[in-house]
């Protein structure tokens, strides 16, 4: 007899989200903790460890015996292998030398909990949750962005999840169509995408404005530069300070461009944004939607739809995750 309830978990580059999940994909309750302090595996995986007890043996769980299995979305995740491999916004899978090295996750949360255990990609099960209970709900070809600590993306063809021969497939935040030389990226190469279209790549834009004309007036002059975050930016520019306008106008003149690329690739139905830079809503979605249609191929053209995700906060990786879990 299939066991009621499954446990999807988001890791992200700040925070850990995780969730116990019926079959109807409610949420029965769910927890979060910030991980931007843990620098070792072990320290990660005793917090993580902790946490899932304490959502396991909640009243509305009731104990081990009620769960199947757990289901994780992070950064760089192979669904083939189990493994996190080379992610550079996990301080905790880093060595003692700050190198990235391969984390074996199934393996180690199978023997801490007890409980089988499946890995994906984050974006990969976000976009899994969003087919299933979101705003990509009977679509079968789409795919999902994540605009958060990183630009992530999950890729839909034909209704599967692609995760090619090797398990990366879909690392659409990595491409360097749009700048050629630029910012460095945390994953070593230059002018990634993320770099400019995550969270924290549109904070960098706007202090680059800052000192690029220290005489420009601007909200975010009452702010230390190096604490301007995404979050600031959006709430400077639903104000109207024209700085932050701009700096929304260039981020998404870039993820535009970008996005026209990857309807080259697979003709998505439509294209899903989710995580917290997407919820600046017109400030990120009109720049981005008209740059998109300028550089589309004419076959496209009014076409793909951009749309935001229509599952709130965390629960399109924690749904995402916990689907993957019941197939344990």
């Amino acid at each position: 007899m299939r066991k009621p309830y499954v446990i999807g978990i988001d890791i992200g580059g700040q925070s850990t989200k995780a969730g116990v999940v019926d079959a109807r994909g409610n949420i029965l309750v769910q927890t979060t903790f910030d991980s931007r302090d843990i620098d070792t595996l072990q320290g990660y995986l005793d917090t993580l460890t902790e946490t899932l007890n304490k959502l396991i043996n909640s009243a509305q769980v009731g104990g081990k015996d009620n769960v199947g299995g757990i289901g994780i979305g992070a950064p760089n995740g192979n669904y083939y292998k189990g493994t996190i491999e080379d992610a550079p916004n996990l301080k905790w899978a880093k060595d003692a030398a700050g190198n990235t090295r391969v984390v074996y996750l199934k393996e180690d949360v199978e023997k801490a909990m007890g409980l089988p255990v499946v890995v994906t990609n984050d974006a990969n099960a976000a976009a899994q949750g969003e087919m299933i209970y979101g705003a990509a709900k009977g679509m079968k070809n789409f795919i999902e962005i994540t605009l958060g600590t990183g630009v992530g993306s999950g890729i839909v063809i034909d209704g599967k999840v692609v995760y090619g021969h090797d398990g990366f497939a879909g690392e659409l935040g990595h491409t360097t169509s749009i700048r050629r030389t630029g910012r460095q990226c945390n994953c070593g190469k230059i002018g990634c995408l993320e770099t400019y279209a995550s969270a924290i790549g549109l904070a960098r834009t706007a202090r680059e404005l800052l000192e690029i004309d220290p005489q420009r007036p601007s909200l975010l002059r009452s702010l230390t530069a190096d604490d301007i975050t995404s979050k600031d930016v959006a709430e400077a520019a639903a104000k109207g300070d024209e700085l932050s306008v701009e700096v929304f106008a260039f981020t998404g003149r870039l993820l535009g461009e970008a996005f026209a690329d990857f309807v080259a690739f697979s003709a998505p139905e439509a294209i899903v944004l989710f995580g917290g830079l997407a919820q600046a809503g017109d400030l990120i979605f009109e720049p981005t939607i008209r740059a998109m249609e300028d550089n589309l191929l004419s076959i496209w053209k009014g076409k793909v739809k951009v749309i935001p995700s229509q599952l709130p906060g965390s629960e399109a990786a924690i749904l995402g995750s916990a689907a993957l879990a019941w197939e344990l």
